[in-house]
C-alpha cells in the first residue's frame, strides 16, 4: 500500500517540527506540499518536499494530497480546517481550534458533513508514561480517584508577539492541562476555580495577560484536581502529574536528559528537566502523527478529537470567567449547547 500524500500547512516553529518527524518518522507518510507565508524552499527541498507554496489554497486543490497539518497562528485554525475539510482532506490540527465554542462547532459541522478525520494535537495522549498512567487510572489501580494533581511550566517565557496573539495563558498553554485531566481521568471537569498574576514578566501583564496560575477543577465524581501553571521556571521544563486515590497513588516524574546520579561530599546532583517542550515530548509529537495517518489509512476513529478540543475550551473559558470574578464557576455556565464525551 502506497504512503499517504500529505501537506504541511504553516512552518513555523511547530510546522516544522511536525514536517521533520512526518519525513523522518512516519513511514507511512509522503509530505508532496509545504504552504506558508514564510516558506524557505531550500529548506523544504532539503527534507525532499517536492512543493514549497506561500498559499495553501493551491495545496488544498491538490488531488493527490490526502490528508494535512494544520499549524498556523492559532487564530486561524478554524478556518483553516473548514477549507480543508471542504476540499475533502483529513485534518490534523495544532490546539486550540479556536479560543471560543461558536467557530469550532463550525469547523466540527464542516468535517462531519466532508466525512473525514480530524485529529488535534493534544500530544499528552500519546506520551508514553501518560499513556501508562492513564490506563492505570481506567484499571483502577487506585480504587475510586479522588484527586490529579499537574504540575505545567515553561522553562523560558515566550516573546510577548507570542503572548499577543495566544489567546492567552489559559487557552494556549493551561489548554493541555484541561485536556490532560479529562484523558487521565475519564471524566467531565464540572467546576473550575482559577487565579492568576503576573510573576514573570511585566509585559505579559501589559499584553492583558498573566504568566503564573492556580486552577483547582472538580470532576464528575466529585473528584478534585490541581492545575499549577508558570511561564518560565529557570531550571527546565517542569512537567509533573499525579493521581490519588482510596487504594493509591501514581506519579509521572520529569523525564531528564539521562539518569546519572552523582553522590558526591557536596551533594547528590542529578540532571535537571528536559528544557525544550519537543525533547520532553519527542516520542509523543511522532505518536500523534503516526496515530494520525494510521487512522486516515484505516478508517479508526482518531483519539483526540474535535469534541476533546471542544471541551478543553470550554473549561478554559470558564477559568477566564472564574479569574475575572473571582469565584468558582461550573461549565454549565459557559456556552455548552452541545454534550462533548471523553476520548478513551
Amino acid at each position: 500500500m502506497k504512503p499517504t500524500t500529505v501537506g504541511v500547512i504553516g512552518a513555523g516553529r511547530i510546522g516544522r517540527m511536525h514536517l521533520q518527524n512526518l519525513v523522518h518518522s512516519v513511514p507511512d507518510a509522503f509530505v508532496k506540499t509545504v504552504a506558508s507565508r514564510s516558506i524557505d524552499s531550500s529548506w523544504a527541498e532539503e527534507l525532499g518536499v517536492p512543493l514549497a507554496l506561500r498559499d495553501y489554497e493551491a495545496l488544498l486543490g491538490d488531488p493527490e494530497i490526502e490528508a494535512v497539518v494544520v499549524a498556523l497562528s492559532s487564530d486561524l485554525h478554524a478556518q483553516a480546517i473548514c477549507r480543508a475539510a471542504r476540499a475533502g482532506k483529513h485534518i490534523f490540527c495544532e490546539k486550540p481550534v479556536a479560543f471560543s465554542p461558536g467557530p469550532i462547532r463550525e469547523a466540527l459541522a464542516a468535517v462531519r458533513d466532508a466525512g473525514v478525520q480530524l485529529q488535534v494535537g493534544f500530544n499528552r495522549r500519546f506520551d508514553p508514561s501518560l499513556l501508562k498512567l492513564q490506563q492505570a487510572v481506567r484499571d483502577g489501580a487506585v480504587g475510586e480517584l479522588q484527586g490529579l494533581r499537574i504540575i505545567n511550566r515553561d522553562p523560558q517565557a515566550p516573546d510577548i508577539e507570542f503572548v499577543q496573539r495566544s489567546g492567552g495563558l489559559f487557552f494556549d498553554f493551561t489548554i493541555h492541562d484541561f485536556d490532560t485531566v479529562r484523558f487521565l481521568s475519564g471524566m467531565e471537569i464540572s467546576e473550575v476555580h482559577a487565579i492568576g498574576t503576573t510573576l514573570v514578566d511585566p509585559e505579559i501583564g501589559t499584553a492583558g495577560d498573566i504568566d503564573t496560575a492556580v486552577i483547582a477543577v472538580r470532576l464528575a465524581n466529585g473528584a478534585l484536581g490541581s492545575i499549577d501553571n508558570s511561564r518560565e521556571s529557570g531550571y527546565g521544563y517542569d512537567q509533573r502529574f499525579e493521581a490519588f486515590g482510596a487504594q493509591g497513588n501514581l506519579a509521572v516524574d520529569n523525564v531528564r536528559p539521562t539518569t546519572l546520579s552523582s553522590s558526591l561530599e557536596s551533594g547528590v546532583f542529578v540532571d535537571g528537566p528536559a528544557s525544550p517542550f519537543v525533547e520532553r515530548y519527542r516520542e509523543a509529537f511522532i505518536a500523534e502523527l503516526r496515530a494520525f495517518v494510521g487512522c486516515v489509512r484505516s478508517g479508526e476513529p482518531v483519539a483526540a478529537t474535535g469534541e476533546d478540543a471542544l471541551a478543553a475550551i470550554q473549561a478554559a473559558q470558564a477559568a477566564t470567567l472564574s479569574r475575572r470574578e473571582n469565584r468558582p464557576v461550573e461549565l454549565a455556565e459557559v456556552d455548552q449547547q452541545v454534550s462533548v464525551g471523553v476520548s478513551s
